[in-house]
C-alpha cells in the first residue's frame, strides 16, 4: 500500500504546471540512468532519388538529466536533459557500412550539429500535463525549450509515465525541425536527394531517486 500511495503521489508531482525554481528548494530528485536510456533519432530521406538514399539512424548515447519535485509546490517540478552533441552516433542500421563514417562526420561537422561551436543540446520543461492519469501510469505531454545548434526554441513531447518503487521511466516521441534550428537539411545528387527537414525523435528515459 505505501509503494501505491507512493507512486500516485509522485505521478501527481511529476504532472505539474512549470518550472521555476532553484534546486535548493526542491525534495524528491529522479536522476536520468543514461546506460538504461536510450534516444533515438531517425533521419528519412526525399526528393527524386530517395530511393537511392537511405535513411538514418541517430542514437543519443551520451546524456544527464533529472526530474526534481517540489513536494509543496507541484507547479515548481523541473524535467532537464543534457546530451553531448560529438557523442551522437549513427547507429548503420539499414545503410551500407561503408556509408556510416561519411554520414557520422556529415552529421558532427560544419552542415549540420558543428559541434566544434555548439558542443552541448540541452532541453528544459516549462511545464508537465497528464491527459488520463493513472495507478502507477500516465499519459503526458511535455513542454519545453530545446537547445540545438545554439538555437533554442520550444518542443513538445507525448508518451507515458510510470512509476514502479524509486524508478521513473518515460517512453515517449517528439519531431523537431532542422530548420527550426538553423540546420539546413543535406543534400546529394544535385538535390535529387535530400534529408527530410522534419527528424522523429523516440525516447525511453529511466531516472532513480538518490542524493542531490
Amino acid at each position: 500500500m505505501r509503494v501505491r500511495l507512493r507512486q500516485g503521489f509522485v505521478l501527481w508531482l511529476i504532472l505539474a504546471a512549470p518550472a521555476g525554481i532553484g534546486a535548493d528548494q526542491r525534495g524528491d530528485t529522479y536522476r536520468l540512468v543514461a546506460s538504461e536510456s536510450s534516444v533515438i533519432v531517425h533521419v528519412g530521406t526525399s526528393g527524386l532519388l530517395s530511393f537511392a538514399g537511405h535513411d538514418h539512424e541517430v542514437s543519443a548515447p551520451a546524456m544527464t538529466g533529472a526530474v526534481e519535485i517540489d513536494p509543496a509546490n507541484p507547479s515548481r517540478s523541473v524535467v532537464t536533459a543534457e546530451f553531448r552533441a560529438a557523442s551522437l552516433k549513427v547507429t548503420g542500421r539499414g545503410e551500407p557500412p561503408a556509408d556510416i563514417p561519411e554520414v557520422q562526420r556529415t552529421m558532427l561537422g560544419e552542415r549540420v550539429l558543428d559541434v566544434e561551436r555548439f558542443p552541448v543540446i540541452t532541453f528544459r520543461s516549462t511545464s508537465v500535463s497528464a491527459s488520463s492519469p493513472g495507478s502507477g501510469s500516465a499519459d503526458v505531454t511535455v513542454r519545453g525549450d530545446l537547445t540545438l545548434h545554439g538555437v533554442t526554441r520550444p518542443v513538445s513531447v507525448t508518451g507515458t509515465v510510470t512509476v514502479a518503487a524509486d524508478v521513473l521511466t518515460f517512453r515517449g516521441r517528439s519531431n523537431i525541425r532542422q530548420t527550426d534550428f538553423g540546420i539546413r537539411p543535406v543534400t546529394a545528387g544535385a538535390g535529387t536527394v535530400r534529408v527530410k527537414n522534419d527528424l522523429a525523435v523516440e525516447l525511453t528515459i529511466v531516472a532513480r531517486t538518490g542524493p542531490k
